[in-house]
């Protein structure tokens, strides 16, 4: 299946931090690759946190003096501030204007408000259709329950040849928000798909989770493990649009992470953007807190907070496109790669081998152009035992990424050179 058709079969789930919306999104997950799903009872205590009371919506709306719905939730999930109490009455249209959210500088978009951690009720709505309301009386009614229950998250660890990890983290608790939440779970879910069917040096976490709470959460019951095996990953989050990469540092920057993915970035020769990490707002916040200190970057299209659909009915299935999709997803293979591959190697020879014996001497096949004798003696010079892939490519100007892991390759299967474990 396609990353847009997953993001077309999630995008009608009314979801929320807790709740039916993200339990089914995370079984429609569980459909696909067997993630554990694990609750958490309310108020457990995760660090300086208490898991929140579970929130369930069934219906919702405002109608006018003459019956007429002028907001419903059946229309968009955005309609209603998300995790509002119960209320059913007839107010002022005065007492009414203190719930209701709207963007006057996109009139025709619905905001996405919250109030998670104060209890409270309202609407968000068209600016434009706010405009239109008239001083009169109006009924207001919000069928929804908030009570004991559970926080929910998934999770999946495909091992591979080391018990180090990297983590990949995203969020899917959204209501109907395409770039921002859901571009990063299904890219998740498709390269958890291709790990699947690889024999991986490196184990990789998957980590599917409701924003900030899930992530302290499943830290807090986790921390030890992830800090003795993590050494770096990504949150995957705003990947469905066209527009430039963007990458977000890791806190204490110049981290694995951080040095593969701007090394890609670099040599791709498409235009990018750096952020640091101080403008974070998604799980890496959490990840790369002091005292947790994982190391985790984001690699986006348009970074959150910086593109004017961000938490608005706009982010929808026309903002995002399979090709905006596809493309995050190729490049997060390219960095899966140079992970797996970027290791410190060391030459099994004293002197430099005789490259005919071995058939490396005149151009190999149909390998890529300049990968002859005197390429493969350049890289061998740095395979010392203290430089990994990205510094030895540093030494050796003008060979690309794919070249020198092809190179590696062949002379790990040629006993030439060994991992330096």
């Amino acid at each position: 299946m396609s990353l847009y058709n997953d993001m077309i079969n999630l995008y009608p789930m009314c979801r929320s931090i807790t709740g039916k919306g993200i339990e089914d999104t995370l079984k429609y997950i569980q459909k696909r690759i067997p993630i554990n799903i694990t609750y958490t009872p309310t108020g457990t205590e995760a660090f300086d946190w208490k898991v929140p009371k579970e929130w369930n919506i069934k219906g919702a709306w405002i109608k006018n003096s003459k019956g007429e719905k002028i907001v419903d939730l059946k229309d968009h999930y955005l309609h209603v501030l998300n995790y509002s109490i119960p209320v059913n009455k007839k107010i002022s249209l005065e007492e009414l204007k203190t719930h209701l959210y709207t963007l006057d500088n996109f009139p025709d978009w619905i905001p996405y408000r919250t109030s998670y951690y104060q209890e409270n009720w309202g609407f968000c709505m068209k600016h434009n259709d706010f405009l239109k309301l008239e001083d009169e009386e109006y009924e207001v009614f919000i069928d929804s329950t908030l009570e004991d229950g559970n926080v929910c998250y998934g999770d999946l660890l495909i091992k591979g040849e080391s018990e180090k990890e990297i983590l990949i983290s995203s969020y899917c608790c959204h209501p109907q928000q395409c770039n921002d939440s859901l571009s990063g779970t299904v890219v998740a879910l498709h390269l958890a798909e291709y790990l699947l069917k690889q024999q991986n040096y490196y184990s990789y976490r998957f980590v599917f989770i409701p924003e900030t709470i899930g992530a302290i959460v499943y830290v807090s019951k986790n921390l030890n493990i992830m800090k003795k095996n993590i050494i770096g990953g990504y949150t995957l989050t705003c990947l469905g649009d066209e527009g430039e990469f963007t990458y977000l540092k890791t806190r204490k920057e110049n981290q694995m992470i951080d040095n593969i993915t701007l090394h890609l970035l670099e040599e791709s020769g498409l235009t990018y953007k750096v952020r640091d990490f101080y403008t974070c707002g998604s799980d890496e916040r959490q990840y790369n807190y002091p005292g947790v200190d994982l190391n985790i970057g984001s690699l986006m299209k348009t970074k959150y907070g910086e593109f004017d659909e961000y938490h608005t009915s706009a982010d929808n299935l026309t903002f995002v496109t399979q090709t905006g999709l596809e493309d995050s997803y190729n490049f997060y293979l390219k960095c899966i790669e140079l992970i797996e591959n970027n290791h410190i190697y060391m030459n099994t020879k004293i002197c430099e081998p005789q490259l005919g014996k071995y058939g490396l001497y005149q151009m190999i096949g149909s390998s890529n152009v300049g990968m002859n004798g005197d390429t493969i003696r350049c890289l061998l010079y740095f395979l010392d035992g203290s430089h990994d892939l990205i510094d030895v490519q540093n030494k050796c100007k003008n060979i690309n990424t794919n070249t020198i892991i092809e190179i590696i390759n062949i002379l790990l299967d040629k006993n030439l050179i060994k991992k330096k474990i």
